[in-house]
């Protein structure tokens, strides 16, 4: 089969660039297999980080893809959709998770898709977490360009059936990255990070956007008594202001420890492996690539009741839910999961880990891409 994949490939950086790198080594395998990337991806003022692309510390694939599309310039939507056109691709195969990226997608996907190719997308997000008045509208036009869609959680899925009633689709959840390397010791672990060895250790790990409820846990921890301690590891959208005021006023602020930066993937492991658990205490949630790195390193999980995160926690009993969005809620299960055998959660992620591979996934989509 020849597929055309347009999505975020390296020089960019961050977990959808990683998720379509490893997803294009498996289908090159037996397809022929054509990436296609931005010449840019956001414009600055709309990408509050530091840097979009690849640095010295990640472990990137240098996956060659060809550079064809500017979200902000709509000429390129045209150029890039004639230039896969000409290849004639069985596939198209498309990444969304927001709104922004539904005029210069949805574009290419019209134009590709009138030439006899079938248009899949994987659905990171449909309807996103911080909401703007164009995201439905924007969307539901993108939706209705593609002839199938493959859902990354329930959830993610249901807002899909809203938004376009008639959509095909599959759940797939998400697989397991395999390029952080290996676990290690944890005492070496937190030696490295410059914190307490013997604390019982939590761990925040991934971009610090306000629905992803940082605050709360900040304040959960503040509930807690002194052998705990917390690793902010994530570089904040926006300012990290706030968060820097409440960690000030809380319980014996020294034992917690932040990062406020990129991590790079070479450092992923320390955090990964310093940890008794991570903890995702989101205010809204479809699904998370965390919970992919956490499988990888085998690290216990916690997480609020919302969106898809209850399908690869909950209940494959990977870790525990947090029953109410709230920092109470959130301490009271971190007191639970310490009392209970924590050798269970790994040995439920172990099983896991043996049916999350890029490989069913890969299988799984270029089925449905028949049926289609």
């Amino acid at each position: 089969m020849k597929i055309a994949m347009l999505s975020t490939f390296y020089p960019f950086r961050g977990g959808i660039a990683q998720f379509n790198a490893n997803l294009y080594e498996v289908l090159k395998k037996e397809n022929e297999v054509l990436p296609y990337t931005f010449n840019r991806q956001y414009p600055d003022f709309l990408f509050p980080g530091k840097t979009q692309y690849v640095t010295a510390g990640d472990d990137a694939l240098p996956v060659g893809s060809i550079p064809v599309l500017d979200t902000a310039n709509p000429l390129t939507y045209l150029s890039a959709a004639k230039q896969i056109k000409k290849e004639r691709p069985d596939i198209l195969l498309m990444k969304y998770w927001m709104s922004y990226f539904a005029p210069s997608l949805g574009t290419v996907a019209n134009r590709v898709g009138k030439n006899g190719t079938t248009v899949i997308t994987i659905l990171d997000n449909v309807i996103p977490h911080e909401q703007k008045f164009f995201d439905k509208a924007l969307t539901t036009w993108f939706l209705k360009q593609n002839d199938g869609f493959i859902a990354m959680s329930e959830a993610v899925r249901n807002d899909l059936l809203l938004l376009h009633p008639k959509a095909k689709s599959i759940l797939m959840p998400h697989p397991l990255y395999n390029h952080f390397g290996d676990k290690v010791d944890t005492a070496k672990a937190r030696e490295a990070l410059g914190i307490d060895i013997h604390k019982k250790t939590i761990l925040f790990f991934g971009l610090i956007r306000d629905y992803k409820g940082l605050d709360l846990l900040i304040d959960a921890v503040s509930l807690l008594d002194n052998s705990y301690q917390l690793i902010i590891a994530g570089e904040a959208y926006g300012s990290f202001d706030k968060y820097d005021e409440r960690i000030k006023k809380a319980n014996n602020p020294e034992r917690i420890k932040v990062f406020n930066r990129y991590i790079s993937d070479k450092e992923v492991p320390l955090f990964f492996s310093s940890a008794d658990v991570c903890v995702l205490p989101y205010r809204s949630a479809t699904q998370s690539g965390i919970t992919a790195i956490a499988y990888h390193f085998e690290l216990p999980l916690m997480a609020t009741d919302t969106g898809g995160l209850k399908e690869s926690i909950g209940k494959p009993g990977v870790g525990l839910m947090i029953p109410e969005i709230s920092a109470t809620s959130i301490a009271e299960t971190i007191q639970q999961f310490f009392h209970k055998d924590k050798n269970i959660f790994i040995s439920n992620i172990r099983r896991e880990k043996a049916l999350l591979t890029w490989e069913y996934f890969a299988e799984t989509l270029l089925s449905f891409a028949k049926e289609l």
